[in-house]
């Protein structure tokens, strides 16, 4: 009866990431508002596929962390809120670029809005999402979060390109991997957090450890999203392998580009090399993932900068949202969606 309580409250327990949007749920829907009132459209197309994307089931990490860090740094006013709309749609219109870019179907268990509508007005609506945003930024009236935001929008953008430059390579190095997830998904992380050291006027120091923290867990995110899908039935809607049948390199395959044998390589360069990819392939992926452990090797280098990430929290008070904080840079590595 012990071990089934035991157990039972194992489940149970939150996780650092359930524990912050209980936080901020008020200002969560607070968020969704004012998001859905500065994308109201008399284009009817145009409030068709904003529904359709604002309710598409995300986490809205990125809008937690601007709020957590106008939390962590005493910010008192509104404009947290309007500045998480604004992080949230930045990430909203990537992803509709991203799904034109990759020809993806699937997102988070629902087909993609290019599937739905087509290409050319999902790339239009992105653009629409992101002319909002800056909207929003000239509103807030800080010049210093205009530049920061701008910034980070031409950072996804060349993330992206770079993406694109090294198409198929798995002989990818780590650290052309680490600068394209670094521009493409942990820079956004990085403003998130910095935005509310701006909004409440602090040091440099105390900005620059903000947005350190927000890279670093950005990069967490991406590896153990990347370790998702070659490690788990489902993945934010996605089933396993979704990286592999799409052809994208990503930190298993390049890890496990380096363990192989010469043999395995020239399978490996073939398997991404075609324009479709099998289940009979997926498995021999699988297969020589497990061989080599490629999953155990993802997970340590992704605790390298949750470390970091935990520690750049260190200049600022005791509470419980710094716990929560740095307790998420250490749950995301083994998230299981």
């Amino acid at each position: 009866m012990k071990n089934n309580i035991v157990q039972l409250e194992k489940f149970q327990k939150k996780t650092p990431y359930d524990s912050l949007k209980e936080i901020f749920n008020n200002d969560l829907d607070k968020v969704e508002d004012f998001t859905k009132l500065k994308l109201s459209s008399a284009v009817n197309l145009i409030d068709q596929m904003a529904s359709y994307q604002l309710n598409s089931g995300g986490k809205r990490l990125r809008s937690i962390l601007t709020l957590a860090s106008s939390k962590i740094t005493e910010y008192r006013g509104e404009h947290n809120i309007h500045l998480a709309a604004c992080v949230e749609l930045i990430h909203s219109a990537t992803l509709l670029h991203d799904d034109v870019i990759d020809n993806s179907t699937v997102r988070r268990g629902k087909k993609t809005s290019n599937v739905i509508w087509g290409n050319q007005p999902s790339i239009l609506v992105g653009d629409y999402f992101l002319s909002r945003c800056f909207e929003i930024m000239v509103d807030v009236g800080s010049l210093e979060i205009l530049k920061l935001l701008s910034n980070v929008s031409a950072e996804i953008a060349q993330g992206e390109v770079l993406q694109l430059q090294h198409k198929n390579e798995v002989d990818m190095t780590e650290q052309v991997y680490l600068n394209i997830v670094t521009q493409k998904t942990a820079s956004l992380f990085g403003a998130a957090m910095k935005v509310g050291g701006c909004l409440a006027n602090k040091s440099e120091n105390e900005k620059k450890a903000l947005q350190s923290y927000g890279v670093n867990l950005g990069i967490v995110f991406q590896i153990s999203d990347d370790i998702l899908d070659y490690n788990s039935t489902k993945a934010f809607g996605k089933n396993i392998g979704n990286d592999f049948y799409e052809g994208k390199i990503t930190l298993p395959i390049i890890i496990l580009f380096q363990k192989s044998n010469n043999i395995e390589r020239e399978q490996i360069k073939k398997y991404f090399a075609q324009k479709i990819r099998i289940e009979k392939e997926l498995n021999q992926i699988l297969l020589l993932i497990k061989k080599y452990d490629v999953i155990t090797i993802c997970k340590k280098r992704a605790e390298y900068f949750s470390n970091v990430s935990s520690d750049s929290l260190n200049i600022f008070k005791d509470s419980d949202i710094r716990k929560n904080l740095q307790e998420l840079s250490f749950y995301l590595i083994n998230r299981t969606n």
